[in-house]
């Protein structure tokens, strides 16, 4: 339930954070959102904006033109946290630096009960280490901050209005003659193209980043902090990787942090998550490579656990990565309830990037009956692009993904398949030059020795080494995903091998198969699945998961 603390959640966010408490005690906590006596700083919202959730999302009056576009639910079901679990949470945060093991021991349990939210950001941050980054940079958050504003300056601007800033600089580029001294002294100390560049992007992205949240909605003193805060961050990491710089998507990831922590501290996470193997490293490329791969394994995954909404997919000619890309690159953040937002991005920081494969294949487990009965591409992608609300509801998709778990021997074994794969696609290109350099040479050989036959002769033999070529291509072709699926078998039949022979104690923890919401249709070739599932229902996600 959503309890009777939803006013304190909601003051407890880290937008809250430096407001006075006069401003802070006029806001009223009236039934499923708050309701701000003054909307002044919404001249275009006031008539449909009726007031903000729990979490800071605005509420609009219904059948207007804002709820129309709203995909957002402002029904909570996020669990109320007791005074005594509070108490636990507070000792257990308290002693992280003396006990952090220990502490990270008890964290699954502690999770699936439920995070107290104004404890949130404090716990990300002990589970990120980041303040150890911060302790170990050579630069501080404030220099890199410090950086920024010259920059802006010699604009005659600051980060509260960069898209002048942005503006002028453009017209200084379009007009080279006229340039000032401040912008030539701009482009003496960096690259300007990829400045301006960096600029503009993050200040789209800063637009579009949750329009709806009190802190970044509208042009009120309250939103452009909001939005400057947001701007600082994303520039200064930009500052602090110019390797990485910026990249779309990055934007709604801060924001989160920035909702449930001070501005410094949601910087040095940001930095932990985007330079952390065990997180998002890589993932954030001008090339979105990284991500590309990411969902071509997902797509393999989907593949070999889901069979049979996969086929309706080809059936249909959807390609999964048209919505696992979107996934991927948001982090779910776009899901229309926050309270499981949250909880999934508490199990991303706990147990890092295996999460948002298990994430996505709850999704899907849950969809698929309803995938399953449609026939239209129309009504199947938007429905995976827009998750459903009663899908991503708290109470349905939490306890769904603490039992959804995917091996990291699963993933690796998916990964060595794209590899393969893309492999394979380098050799068949390279193969198919080399054979059209053949052929062209032996057409001009034999147009060299038969010229009277016009290359007749040529020709047929050039189509007939074609067909070879494709035959051999395919038998090959062929043979390799064969390999692979031998490769993917092997893994899967050893494991129940050693479950029907009666050696279940002896099989490692990150080899146990829970695929949940398929036992029933998996009955008939994995016979024993109903067992094991049994044994393992009565476990704790921490007693099943091997780190």
């Amino acid at each position: 339930g959503r309890g009777s603390g939803s006013g304190a959640r909601f003051e407890s966010a880290g937008y809250w954070s430096g407001r006075p408490a006069s401003q802070r005690s006029s806001e009223r906590v009236e039934g499923k959102f708050i309701n701000r006596s003054n909307m002044s700083g919404y001249p275009t919202e006031k008539p449909c904006v009726l007031g903000f959730d729990q979490f800071g999302f605005a509420v609009f009056r219904r059948h207007c033109d804002k709820w129309k576009q709203e995909h957002r639910s402002h029904e909570y079901s996020y669990p109320s946290v007791s005074a005594s679990k509070l108490e636990s949470w507070q000792e257990l945060l308290s002693n992280w630096n003396e006990a952090g093991a220990s502490c990270m021991d008890k964290m699954h349990s502690f999770l699936e009960a439920g995070v107290p939210i104004k404890l949130r950001g404090h716990l990300w941050k002990c589970l990120l280490g980041s303040e150890l980054v911060k302790e170990s940079s050579t630069h501080t958050y404030q220099e890199y901050v410090q950086e920024l504003r010259s920059q802006l300056a010699n604009l005659g601007v600051n980060e509260y209005g960069v898209q002048v800033a942005i503006s002028t600089l453009d017209n200084a580029d379009q007009n080279k003659a006229e340039k000032d001294s401040r912008a030539c002294n701009l482009m003496a100390n960096q690259n300007p193209e990829v400045t301006i560049e960096t600029l503009r992007q993050i200040v789209l992205d800063v637009e579009r980043s949750f329009p709806t949240h009190c802190s970044l909605m509208g042009r009120n003193p309250e939103a452009k902090e909001g939005q400057a805060k947001l701007f600082r961050i994303l520039s200064a990491y930009a500052k602090y990787n110019p390797q990485i710089g910026y990249c779309q998507g990055m934007s709604y990831i801060a924001a989160m942090l920035l909702m449930n922590m001070q501005e410094e501290d949601a910087f040095w996470a940001l930095v932990v998550l985007l330079e952390k193997p065990k997180y998002l490293a890589g993932f954030y490329e001008h090339s979105l490579d990284t991500i590309q791969r990411h969902a071509k394994i997902f797509q393999q995954l989907l593949k070999h656990r889901m069979p049979c909404l996969w086929q309706h997919m080809e059936n249909l000619e959807v390609a999964p990565l048209l919505f696992i890309t979107t996934w991927f690159l948001t982090l779910f953040t776009s899901l229309p309830c926050w309270d499981s937002v949250l909880a999934i991005w508490d199990l991303i920081i706990l147990d890092g990037i295996n999460v948002i494969f298990s994430t996505g294949l709850c999704i899907l487990q849950l969809l698929e009956a309803r995938l399953l009965t449609m026939s239209d591409v129309s009504v199947l992608l938007p429905t995976l692009l827009r998750i459903p609300v009663d899908i991503s509801r708290y109470n349905v998709l939490v306890p769904a993904l603490w039992i959804t778990k995917v091996h990291k021997w699963e993933l690796d074994c998916m990964q060595s398949v794209v590899l393969e794969e893309e492999e394979e696609v380098l050799l068949s290109s390279g193969r198919r030059s080399i054979q059209a350099a053949a052929m062209e040479k032996v057409t001009k050989l034999n147009g060299k020795n038969a010229p009277d036959s016009k290359g007749t002769g040529g020709k047929r033999s050039t189509r007939s080494s074609a067909s070879v070529g494709r035959g051999t291509g395919q038998q090959e072709t062929l043979k390799n995903t064969l390999t692979k699926m031998l490769k993917i078998a092997r893994c899967y039949l050893q494991d129940l091998r050693q479950m029907s022979e009666g050696h279940k104690e002896s099989l490692p923890q990150d080899k146990a198969l829970i695929i949940h919401g398929h036992a029933k249709r998996r009955s008939t070739t994995l016979n024993n699945k109903g067992q094991t599932r049994k044994v393992n229902s009565g476990k704790s996600r921490s007693e099943r998961t091997s780190r």
